[in-house]
């Protein structure tokens, strides 16, 4: 590789090691290079470097994060959680795959994996504590479902990854990698429950939060219901996973009216899935006209539903793609992928692509790794050798199960939210979990999305 080539690819891993220790937005820094990249190395103007700005990912973002934080702020999506949760009433060991599920149908309808978790963590971990069950596990359940849903047809991560296969001339199936995110997920979570309930017996655990004793005081008030919350002392023990040990321990709230206006809001909910689904109308457009109808309910918080949109996402995402739209240019990326597959064996090369997004995706934003390294596998396709929609993914799912690290978004929403644990501990209980997850999932993803299609 030329210095030319080079240069580029190092700022790259720059851009990932500062976001990483410094609070700044990769985004900006995604600008700033590909301005130094175009501007400087390949003479380009400013219209030639924005010229792969992604506009209609962008439109995406504002849209769906403007109606469901409108959604979220006349207690929509409060009101489908409790609903969802008071229909499994007096099954207490369902509860952790209806918070799976919320999540889920939270990011499928276009929601944030970080705005489902922040949405749905609050009273996921409550009810762990109530019912003295694994806050772990409950976490992990939360963020699982959230990264379920996140590769729709309808959701940013699904329409990004879509795009950036499609504009390489390649064809993906939306359903199909919705499907295979939702089922790595939904496996990954089964064998979190058992595992953990198998370690738990073998040491002879309960199936509690603290491991220890109840306290028999009561501490706060859960978030979702009405009945007091039983805690350890917050230095206390730290359990992994148990049999329920309190199955009567249940919402006790009489659920609250339905207003008009969450009932308009559940409308048109139903009307943009509708017309995104049915009719394959762009859901930026439909979620902002669906976002100002809402708007008009209640004028007053106009300008809070718009500095609710992410804008932040928004930054991240139009940087990182313009300028890796800028190293395609320069041959950066093909002449990577072209490396890659002079190793000889495709499954090989697909394999360390996923521990590379994995690993990496502890510590720097996925969204950001999804843009960086599913262009480097392009080339890998387009030689037919392996499944497209199998490799994208393996990569996809590769770069979004780790999240439930505490250097994550995700993993930091659960640890803020958990009760009556010891924090310390718990912290360091997510941190194991997450090596065993990015040990794990990328060969779990790889050998099932990759290797069994290209065997059969």
């Amino acid at each position: 590789m030329t210095s030319v080539e080079v240069l580029p690819l190092i700022a790259l891993v720059a851009m990932f090691v500062i976001a990483t220790f410094f609070p700044i937005n990769i985004g900006i820094l995604g600008f700033i290079g590909a301005f130094g990249v175009g501007a400087f190395m390949l003479g380009y103007d400013d219209k030639e470097i924005l010229a792969a700005f992604p506009s209609s990912i962008v439109l995406t973002i504002i849209g769906v994060t403007y109606f469901f934080g409108m959604a979220k702020k006349n207690g929509t999506i409060d009101l489908l959680v409790n609903a969802c949760i008071r229909a499994v009433r007096g099954r207490v060991t369902v509860v952790p795959w209806v918070f799976f599920f919320c999540a889920s149908v939270l990011t499928a309808l276009g929601t944030f994996s970080p705005a489902a978790v922040a949405l749905i963590s609050p009273a996921a971990m409550s009810f762990a504590a109530r019912t003295k069950m694994s806050p772990l596990v409950m976490g992990i359940m939360t963020i699982n479902g959230a990264h379920a849903g996140a590769f729709s047809p309808i959701s940013v991560s699904g329409v990004l990854v879509c795009d950036i296969v499609e504009s390489s001339g390649l064809s993906i199936s939306p359903w199909t990698l919705f499907f295979a995110s939702y089922g790595i997920n939904l496996l990954l979570s089964v064998l979190t429950v058992v595992g953990y309930a198998t370690l738990a017996r073998t040491r002879n655990l309960e199936f509690s939060a603290t491991g220890s004793a109840v306290a028999d005081e009561p501490v706060e008030t859960g978030g979702v219901g009405s009945s007091p919350v039983r805690h350890t002392p917050t230095g206390g023990g730290t359990g992994l996973l148990t049999r329920p040990v309190q199955t009567d321990v249940l919402l006790d709230a009489a659920p609250t009216p339905v207003t008009r206006v969450q009932k308009l809001t559940l409308a048109l909910i139903g009307i943009v899935l509708v017309l995104v689904l049915v009719f394959h109308l762009p859901i930026s457009f439909i979620a902002i006209a669906a976002g100002a109808v809402l708007a008009f309910t209640d004028l007053s918080k106009q300008n809070e539903a718009i500095a609710g949109i992410s804008w932040s996402t928004v930054l991240l995402v139009a940087g990182m793609v313009t300028y890796i739209s800028v190293l395609q240019e320069i041959g950066t990326i093909d002449h990577l992928a072209t490396m890659a597959i002079t190793i000889g064996a495709p499954l090989l090369v697909a394999a360390v692509l996923c521990y590379v997004i994995g690993v990496t995706s502890a510590f720097a934003s996925s969204t950001a790794l999804l843009a960086a390294i599913i262009p480097m596998a392009l080339p890998l396709l387009h030689t037919g050798a392996l499944p497209i929609v199998g490799v994208v993914a393996a990569l996809a799912i590769s770069a979004t199960v780790i999240d439930v690290s505490p250097f994550s978004t995700n993993g930091a929403l659960v640890l803020a939210n958990a009760q009556g644990i010891a924090r310390p501990r718990f912290y360091r209980q997510l941190l194991v979990n997450a090596g065993i997850v990015v040990a794990i999932a990328p060969a779990l993803c790889w050998l099932i999305l990759v290797v069994v299609p290209t065997v059969l």
